[in-house]
């Protein structure tokens, strides 16, 4: 509490000094609002200004309000301060912009910076348990679901919230789990016959697993069904509509990505897109050319643009590729490619490669017969990064990753 009283005796000299020599502070407080500290460090004030006061600002002298530290903690405002130093002395305190325009739940969500996604995987030679990647640390992980069965092959297929969602594509039954507290979930029966040949995605009702999830799989006929977390139950909300060309050419490897309520999954012939709204139950299509020469190509997210990871193969040289989708056009332009002295290794080699992630972080698992890298790449800093080998506990092959999903941890998510 001395800490806190020192802050207050400095803030108040403060205004005192401006008070005194009629400098005016570069930012503007309401009155009895307090400090938020983001979660990304950088310190923001928050504006609460109306635009009609912005408007006398040309007449009128700004207003120097105080900040009120009754309520806060000592660490919060120490935080505060040390910020302020950091970037010398007041000078973090902005000019006045307009207040923000109101936007939905799901777009400030989006923009609220996450923990880095861990990756949860299945090697080759372990079908029955599952290896997590932490990134942060570089270190991998061998959890035991022991509420999954143990003699048939589950599969990780999708994920939202912290929660992974597996498929057993022997008795094509679903289940919901978090790794991290082992919270579980078998999901009831559906009213058809799930085959290994299904696309899987799943959102969030909101901001957590607190208020609900959906699971969606999709068939290559387009036959479809939701599930609903508060109902605990299916939906058949009717069939895919003409527009959309059928098959789908779907398998569970067909990652699908979200943004906001939408899943989109990659489809063939025609090549392009088809996109699933959640709430509306609206299906479209996009008709979007593949670039050429591409294989093992996967569709990715970033801050709401969508991504393309693929295999580019020409003559004996072979890279990996990253794209961005064209909003204008719908179509696909190379944004990045991996550094040229890794490709060098896969030069005459016939490469396959598995992709994982969502968010902005990407699993690549690159084999060939002489071959097995597992590799990151960070879609906002284009950072590639080699991962080291996974080997199960007690054995010395490093494995390859035969399919997984990233997910985001958290300790409290219930499936």
């Amino acid at each position: 509490m001395e800490g806190l009283a020192m802050l207050r005796q400095l803030i108040g000299q403060l205004q005192e000094l401006v008070e005194v020599y009629g400098s005016h502070p570069h930012y503007h407080l309401q009155q009895h609002h307090h400090l938020h500290l983001q979660p990304s460090l950088q310190f923001q004030l928050p504006l609460l200004n109306h635009h009609s006061q912005q408007q006398h600002q040309q007449h009128q002298h700004p207003r120097w309000c105080p900040i009120n530290v009754d309520e806060g903690s000592p660490d919060d405002y120490y935080s505060f301060m040390m910020a302020a130093g950091k970037s010398g002395s007041l000078k973090m305190l902005e000019p006045c912009k307009p207040p923000p325009t109101k936007r939905s739940r799901k777009e400030r969500t989006r923009e609220v910076p996450q923990a880095t996604p861990w990756f949860y995987t299945i090697t080759h030679e372990n079908v029955n348990s599952g290896a997590m990647y932490d990134p942060s640390l570089k270190k991998w992980h061998h959890p035991t679901i022991s509420s999954l069965p143990t003699k048939l092959i589950v599969l990780p297929v999708a994920s939202a919230g912290g929660l992974v969602c597996f498929l057993d594509i022997g008795n094509r039954n679903f289940y919901v789990c978090n790794p991290l507290n082992q919270s579980f979930k078998e999901l009831p029966a559906r009213s058809v016959k799930v085959w290994s040949r299904v696309a899987v995605g799943m959102t969030l009702n909101g901001s957590s697993t607190s208020e609900g999830y959906k699971i969606l799989w999709v068939g290559c006929d387009g036959e479809y069904e939701v599930y609903d977390s508060v109902r605990n139950s299916w939906i058949r909300p009717g069939i895919m509509p003409s527009s959309v060309k059928l098959p789908l050419s779907l398998n569970f490897r067909s990652q699908a990505v979200s943004i906001d309520d939408t899943l989109y999954f990659m489809r063939s012939d025609p090549e392009g897109i088809v996109s699933y709204d959640m709430v509306t139950g609206i299906w479209k299509q996009f008709i979007i050319p593949t670039p050429l020469h591409l294989t093992d190509h996967t569709l990715a997210e970033c801050g709401g643009r969508i991504m393309l990871v693929g295999l580019l193969t020409k003559n004996a040289a072979t890279c990996v590729c990253i794209w961005e989708l064209q909003k204008m056009t719908l179509l696909w332009k190379e944004v990045d490619r991996m550094p040229n002295i890794w490709c060098l290794e896969f030069y005459g080699k016939h490469v396959r490669m598995t992709c994982l992630g969502n968010k902005g972080l990407l699993m690549l698992s690159l084999r060939s017969r002489q071959m097995n890298r597992l590799v990151t790449y960070n879609v906002s800093s284009r950072e590639w990064l080699k991962v080291p080998g996974c080997v199960v506990p007690h054995g010395r092959k490093r494995q390859w990753i035969a399919c997984g999903t990233a997910f985001y941890p958290c300790l409290t998510a219930v499936a």
